[in-house]
C-alpha cells in the first residue's frame, strides 16, 4: 500500500456482505485529506455500503479502513461514537427533526457534544449563514424547500466542524438546477473548509461536468476509479 499519511480515508481490499449475499467486494480506492470524491452506480450497486461502511454502520469481513490512519477494525464499540464526531453525514431524505425548528436542528450535534449555549448561538448562525439559509432561523422544516432542507442537513453536518463529510444521495430527491446548486455548495465548503467528501450518486450526467475523480461501482464491484 502507499503512503497514506496524507490520506483521510484508505479501503484495502474491503469486502461487507449482508445475509443474503449481497454487499461490496474487494473494494480498494484512497481518498484524500480535502478532496471531493464520487461514488457512482445505479441503486443498489454498494454505494450506501462504502459509507455505512466508514460511518462503523456496517462492519466489513475482509480488507482494512483506515480512517486518519486509524484501523477501523480494531475501534472498539464504545469508541465508535467519538469517532463520528469527526465525521457528517447528509442523507437523501434530510432526516431531520419535522418538531424542531432550523436552529434546533443544526444546534443539536453541538449540544449532544456539551457545548454551550452561546458557542452553539454562534457556530450555527455562522454555519446557517455559509449555506444561505440564515433568514429561515426559525423555521420549521416543513416550511422549507427540497433545497433549502438539503442546505440545513449540510449546516448540521458541518457544523462540528468535521474532517470528513459523507454524502449519501444528497440530491437524489432535488431537481437538476436545485441539485447543481447543492454540489456547487459543497464544492466551496470543500475548497474553503478543507473537509472532505465522499458523496454517493447514481446521476452521471450531474457529475460529468464536474471534472472530479470518481469510483464507479456495480453489483458491489469496484469498476473504475477516474473520470
Amino acid at each position: 500500500m502507499k503512503n497514506s499519511s496524507n490520506k483521510i480515508i484508505v479501503f484495502d481490499n474491503v469486502s461487507a456482505t449482508y445475509k443474503n449475499g449481497v454487499g461490496i467486494f474487494d473494494i480498494s480506492f484512497e481518498l484524500g485529506k480535502s478532496e471531493f470524491v464520487f461514488l457512482m452506480g445505479p441503486t443498489g450497486s454498494g454505494k450506501s455500503t462504502i459509507l455505512r461502511s466508514i460511518y462503523m454502520d456496517v462492519f466489513i469481513n475482509k480488507g482494512k479502513i483506515l480512517y486518519n490512519g486509524r484501523n477501523l477494525s480494531k475501534i472498539r464499540k464504545r469508541q465508535v461514537p467519538k469517532l463520528r464526531r469527526n465525521i457528517g453525514m447528509i442523507f437523501q431524505d434530510y432526516k431531520l427533526l419535522e418538531d424542531r425548528t432550523v436552529y434546533d436542528n443544526v444546534a443539536l450535534p453541538l449540544q449532544i457534544a456539551g457545548q454551550k449555549s452561546n458557542f452553539i448561538k454562534k457556530k450555527v448562525s455562522e454555519m446557517l449563514e455559509r449555506v444561505g439559509i440564515l433568514d429561515k432561523y426559525n423555521s420549521q422544516p416543513s416550511k422549507l424547500s427540497g433545497g433549502e432542507r438539503q442546505r440545513v442537513s449540510i449546516a448540521r453536518a458541518l457544523v462540528k466542524s468535521p474532517d470528513l463529510i459523507l454524502a449519501d444521495e444528497p440530491t437524489g430527491n432535488l431537481d437538476p438546477i436545485v441539485a447543481d446548486e447543492i454540489i456547487d455548495l459543497l464544492e466551496e465548503l470543500s475548497n474553503s473548509v478543507g473537509t472532505a467528501i465522499l458523496m454517493s450518486t447514481h446521476n452521471f450526467p450531474l457529475i460529468r461536468p464536474r471534472q472530479k475523480r470518481f469510483i464507479e461501482i456495480d453489483q458491489g464491484k469496484q469498476i473504475t476509479h477516474d473520470i
